[in-house]
């Protein structure tokens, strides 16, 4: 009999399954909401990690009351968390699409709500920031956004429902259904969104409007209707590059199928590992679901040690050869030491401080920024009180705290610029001066990781 073979995952959904499983924590989603409910919004945004850069009184002062009451209300209906569950995300491994400043509302006199995202090279921790944009800037920490105006293609202003903790509700009518359900274009709603992007726009109900399919691919579409009263169609359109170029953008958030439907309709999610105010919003899930409770502590590592099997579990903090006196333990660290055959017992646990089964789960947590998850996992494998040593597990840990501190610089102004961009006397050798900090001057001769400088 032939075998048969499951259907591989799409590349897409597989990245939106790791972006659902790590990047928005359950911790963060409740303490967040926790936060919200309370009126704290700027605790909820603390627990989001969104950095607010905005000052409500300056707001009031230099453009007016009744702008800074709309701009107060905004902030208090913001789910940060709900936000961050739907900002766009980049293959292969979903984080964050650097570089960009998304605009969440609008005010009269040309002033928007933003939320940016650092470039690639400052993206430790994930953060985003979130201001006002008026035409000059979002605040001193992001002046050297290589993107500070806010995108035409990412935007949410028109997709309230996806950041907006009041019309979550929304999201049944407007996630979007593709004529084809393996398709991930929402084809079905382009008419409908089309229709409110030209009125946002100033341009009437009837128009002409693109869609980004690919890097170079774009569809030129007309809303067209008998008249007013009926459901407004589209029509291809062929036009010059030069006026494409000027037409409006479809929003990425009204052009795709919502991802978490497409997970839903792949069987690659559930409803209840959905963030509860999507899940409550679509028909597939109904209420919203309560939270399943974390996974109780795994047995003991079992290993074949002189003939027998031996324990590996926790004990005062530290993973420890359960079956073995602390005194024959002592002894056999020092032969090993001193160049001598290490236990079976004894190598089982150097190789799970070193790279444990684990340490893809903990990339995953570092890469999305949950560095207090990838933590608990670290210490629920080897113990508060271990102390690590040299391998991949290592690594990673340093290169995030690495990446942390370069986050910190470019918040702070001071790296306008990857050290490395423009070149040098080599091609696409880094450029290094007196500004160059010392944690990227410290690399100058050295591709390796740092391997210093790390506690347990």
């Amino acid at each position: 009999m032939a075998p048969h073979f499951a259907p591989a995952i799409p590349t897409r959904l597989s990245m939106w399954q790791r972006v659902r499983e790590y990047a928005v924590p359950p911790s963060m989603i409740e303490t967040a909401t926790a936060r919200r409910l309370a009126g704290d919004w700027a605790g909820a945004c603390a627990a989001a990690r969104v950095d607010v850069d905005l000052d409500l009184r300056a707001v009031r002062t230099r453009h007016g009351t009744d702008l800074a009451a709309r701009l107060r209300a905004d902030l208090r209906r913001l789910a940060p968390d709900l936000l961050r569950w739907h900002m766009p995300r980049i293959a292969p491994d979903g984080r964050l699409r650097p570089g960009l400043t998304l605009s969440l509302a609008r005010y009269p006199g040309s002033l928007h709500l933003v939320v940016r995202t650092p470039p690639a090279w400052a993206d430790a921790g994930q953060r985003v920031s979130l201001s006002l944009w008026d035409g000059s800037g979002g605040g001193p920490s992001w002046e050297h956004h290589p993107h500070p105006h806010p995108d035409r293609r990412f935007r949410l202003d028109l997709h309230r429902h996806l950041w907006d903790a009041g019309r979550t509700g929304e999201l049944a009518r407007r996630f979007g259904r593709g004529d084809d359900p393996d398709s991930p274009w929402a084809r079905r709603s382009w008419a409908g969104e089309g229709e409110l992007l030209l009125r946002t726009e100033g341009l009437g109900p009837r128009g002409a409007f693109t869609v980004r399919l690919g890097t170079r691919d774009r569809a030129v579409l007309e809303l067209v209707a008998p008249d007013d009263s009926h459901v407004p169609g589209v029509r291809p359109l062929a036009l010059p590059a030069r006026d494409v170029a000027a037409l409006p953008v479809l929003p990425e958030a009204a052009a795709r199928v919502l991802p978490d439907l497409e997970l839903l309709r792949a069987g690659l999610i559930t409803a209840d590992r959905l963030h509860p105010l999507v899940a409550a919003a679509l028909p597939a899930s109904g209420t919203a679901p309560e939270r399943r409770p974390a996974p109780e502590a795994a047995d003991p590592h079992r290993v074949e040690c002189r003939g027998e099997v031996h324990r590996i579990a926790l004990r005062d903090g530290v993973l420890t050869a359960v079956d073995h006196d602390p005194v024959e333990v002592r002894r056999e660290e020092l032969l090993v030491a001193l160049g001598g055959p290490a236990l079976p017992c004894l190598r089982a646990i150097d190789a799970v401080h070193r790279s444990p089964e684990q340490l893809p789960a903990v990339r995953e947590r570092l890469r999305h920024g949950d560095v207090a998850g990838a933590l608990a996992v670290v210490e629920g494998l080897l113990g508060p009180g271990a102390v690590l040593r040299d391998g991949p597990l290592r690594e990673e840990l340093e290169s995030a705290l690495t990446r942390r501190v370069a986050h910190g610089l470019f918040r702070a102004g001071l790296v306008p610029e990857h050290p490395a961009a423009g070149g040098g006397a080599e091609a696409g050798a880094p450029r290094f001066g007196r500004r160059t900090p010392a944690v990227w001057r410290q690399k100058r001769g050295n591709r390796a990781r740092p391997r210093t400088g790390l506690a347990a």
